[in-house]
């Protein structure tokens, strides 16, 4: 039951948590982020394109309102002009002595002269609405009645000039008009009139320009067509079907169907011939400029949306090349092999490169210094057993009783511990030169305290110098305990420092006695002191050896140990 339980429980344990599942679930490439990013940027501002445009497509609908509007005015204008012409040449010819003398032979030879080249035509009218004259045929021949007498009697009835609608003349066989004026207190004459073709009116409706694709057309009050221009494809007497009705404002823009399409119509109204221009335009001409508009940015939208799209993909496999080699690094730290930095195309994904390796540079010579410490550990472990022994047989020989034995070696283990208390007591202050050395050679010095001197200024140590130089008074210590000043009973030990040129100078000398044997073997703790202190430290490591015993001279520049500076930490481990 208790291995099926822990499979179990293995199961289970390799299932990521629900709200994990739930995050990877969520996760997206770079490239659904950089898509989004085009979006954000590129639909607002297409939004805001078409706000304008819109807004835009109405100051330009307003402007072209205005100058139809204008320009509707400005022809209706120049026809009402024609028309106050004839009437004022109406009032002139109806002064004339000739006509009151009933001389009409006179009178329609001065009107011919009068209406030379007007394109204008006189006609006198008898109280039954009959032609006296009429200056389109020669003076006597035979005339019937007039073609509009609607007009003539409006006129007649009013006493002030009328002008007539459209209508077909008889005697000109053409489409015409009529403007006439009563005659005063004339026997014969009752009406004169001026008639012109309906044709002569167009050149006054192109004084001015409308807008493209507009056109015009000048009709009466029965909608018919007296003129209109020549793009318009209409002629005199047709009936225009839009703006029968006189209830709108002239000025309004109405939307009417006219030959089966949609058109926008404007108007302006004569005060003095009841007439009106016309003109209209299909609605896609004036709603034109918005949809080539919205078609331009519809394609320009495409067109950058594709551009920005591509950008966006190359974008996202750079970074996903990028992300993909800093997970492989990743991987590479996570198993402890080296990393090297490597150049990215975005400067964020290589600064994480760098610290990446950087990373991978420190945990290796974290594991090296690991390794280095645990092979220091173990070299520890051997000398403390040979230690304690040494200590044991040394703390025997001098104890009257078992009480003092046991006494005195509790007091010798107990010295063993002081180095690391020595460490975490001074903390950040630095530890103080004389107490290290003293507390590493303590738990091995012999009972007699005169086999021992230590001497030298007050120098503090910073945590690493303490460590390393710990390590090598340890080291020291331990030699001595084997095979040199503390090895017999009348070793000495002189330990001495002093400062030099921005340097410690410190000499451990032990002598031994006389026929001790001395070993030659270099062995790991050698290299501590010969490699290890000189490259943490930048010191200049020297052993001599002499008859009497031997020497270390450590030469350490001040730098490596002040407490206000930390030496780089040990990078690789001693040779083997």
């Amino acid at each position: 039951m208790g291995a099926g339980q822990e499979t179990v429980e293995e199961g289970a344990a390799a299932v990521p948590p629900r709200d994990e599942r739930r995050s990877w679930a969520r996760s997206q490439s770079v490239a659904v982020y950089l898509f989004a990013l085009v979006l954000v940027i590129l639909v607002p501002a297409l939004v805001v394109s078409l706000v304008l445009l819109n807004r835009n497509n109405r100051a330009q609908e307003d402007v072209v309102r205005a100058l139809t509007n204008a320009t509707v005015q400005a022809m209706g204008q120049s026809v009402e002009r024609e028309v106050a012409g004839m009437i004022t040449t109406l009032r002139v010819l109806s002064t004339s002595p000739t006509l009151f003398e009933n001389d009409l032979t006179q009178f329609y030879q001065r009107a011919l002269v009068a209406l030379g080249g007007s394109g204008a035509y006189l006609l006198a009218l008898d109280r039954d609405f009959n032609q006296m004259l009429n200056t389109r045929v020669p003076f006597g021949e035979p005339l019937g009645p007039s073609s509009d007498p609607n007009s003539a009697i409006a006129a007649l009835e009013s006493g002030m000039p009328v002008t007539s609608g459209l209508f077909f003349g008889r005697t000109a066989q053409r489409w015409v008009f009529n403007v006439l004026l009563p005659v005063q207190d004339n026997p014969r004459i009752a009406l004169l009139a001026l008639t012109r073709n309906a044709d002569n009116l167009i050149p006054a409706l192109q004084t001015r320009q409308l807008p493209d694709g507009w056109h015009a057309a000048l009709v009466d009050g029965a909608n018919l067509v007296i003129a209109a221009t020549a793009d318009a494809g209409l002629e005199s007497g047709t009936v225009l079907p839009m703006r029968q009705t006189l209830q709108q404002e002239p000025d309004e823009w109405r939307r009417e169907r006219f030959g089966g399409d949609m058109v926008v119509t404007s108007e302006w109204r004569s005060s003095l011939s009841g007439w009106r221009v016309i003109a209209w335009a299909d609605v896609d001409t004036v709603e034109r400029p918005l949809g080539d508009s919205l078609l331009w940015l519809a394609a320009w939208g495409v067109i950058i949306a594709g551009l920005a799209g591509g950008v966006a993909v190359v974008l996202a496999q750079r970074v996903g090349r990028s992300v993909r080699g800093l997970r492989r690094d990743a991987q590479r730290l996570g198993q402890g092999e080296p990393v090297m930095a490597k150049a990215y195309p975005v400067a964020e994904i290589a600064e994480v490169s760098r610290a990446l390796a950087e990373a991978s540079s420190k945990r290796q010579a974290a594991e090296r210094e690991v390794h280095f410490l645990m092979r220091e550990l173990a070299h520890r472990s051997k000398n403390q057993m040979t230690v304690i022994a040494a200590m044991a047989k040394q703390t025997a020989r001098g104890a009257p009783d078992v009480q003092s034995y046991v006494e005195a070696f509790e007091r010798r283990i107990h010295g063993l511990s002081r180095s690391t208390d020595l460490l975490l007591a001074h903390g950040r202050a630095g530890v103080l030169l004389n107490e290290l050395i003293d507390s590493h050679i303590a738990p091995f010095a012999p009972p007699d305290a005169a086999r021992v001197s230590l001497s030298g200024p007050s120098v503090r140590l910073n945590a690493q110098a303490a460590q390393i130089l710990g390590m090598a008074a340890h080291e020291l210590s331990t030699n001595a305990v084997k095979y040199g000043a503390f090895a017999g009973d009348s070793g000495t030990l002189s330990v001495r420092w002093r400062i030099a040129d921005d340097r410690l100078d410190l000499v451990w000398r032990e002598i031994v006695a006389p026929g001790t044997v001395r070993s030659e073997r270099i062995g790991f703790g050698t290299k501590v002191l010969q490699d290890m202190v000189a490259r943490s430290l930048g010191a200049q490591v020297e052993r001599r050896c002499h008859d009497d015993g031997i020497e270390w001279h450590f030469d350490i520049p001040l730098a490596s140990i002040d407490p206000a500076h930390a030496p780089a930490p040990i990078d690789q481990a001693p040779p083997e």
